[in-house]
């Protein structure tokens, strides 16, 4: 059996070496790595990269309040706050989309594996048990990525409107633009309570899925 670290440069090397999925998965299972701990593991980052993303925009959301009660001082240095949170809030958002992406690749390469392996199995009664449990995990998968993908979408809305913000607010550096602002506060707080509600839904349905591969 590997060691930690012997394993750790075995992976490196593999995820240099690998030129597709189906490589990657089939180098990682000679290092006794299976599809089912690498889905763990990227549901794990997927749940996490959430968590992070929430507070990006719940932090958006503050300093675009903060902006609202602007009171004196230099509003190109707020503006260049504001745009500092759009674009760390592109980039959490991107990350979701990207880890939500790389679950669907392995439960496609983890389910197909699956069904192969039902079909090898000689036991009738095996068999049915094995795919009673298939059908159940793909069942709770789906529940998942629907999730995910739900509050994935309600990530856009925000994202338009603090990129609107930011460019209107460079353009017009003044306490008449912050004015303006303050009708777009209230469909941002609206869009961003109601992201924070999905992905929390999103999250909890996570660990249910991981609670049910990890049995």
């Amino acid at each position: 059996m590997f060691k930690f670290t012997q394993k750790v440069g075995v992976l490196l090397s593999v995820i240099a070496l690998a030129s597709c999925s189906s490589a990657y998965y089939s180098a990682m299972e000679k290092v006794g790595i299976h599809k089912r701990d690498i889905m763990v593991d990227r549901v794990v980052d997927a749940k996490e990269s959430q968590q992070e993303a929430q507070e990006q925009f719940k932090s958006a959301l503050e300093e675009m309040t903060a902006l609202i009660n602007f009171d004196g001082g230099e509003l190109e240095e707020q503006y260049n706050v504001i745009q500092e949170q759009y674009e760390e809030s592109k980039e959490a958002a991107e990350l979701v989309s990207l880890r939500i992406n790389k679950i669907e690749d392995v439960a496609d390469a983890l389910f197909d594996e699956w069904q192969d392996e039902i079909e090898q199995i000689s036991s009738a009664n095996l068999q049915r048990q094995s795919s009673t449990k298939l059908r159940e995990t793909q069942r709770v998968y789906k529940t998942l990525v629907r999730s995910m993908r739900k509050a994935e979408s309600k990530m856009a809305p925000v994202l338009s409107a603090l990129k609107d913000n930011s460019l209107f607010l460079k353009h017009n550096l003044n306490a008449k633009a912050v004015g303006a602002l303050q009708g777009e506060m209230v469909s941002i707080k609206k869009d961003v309570s109601v992201l924070i509600k999905d992905m929390n839904a999103a999250i909890e349905q996570s660990q249910k899925f991981i609670d049910m591969l990890e049995k």
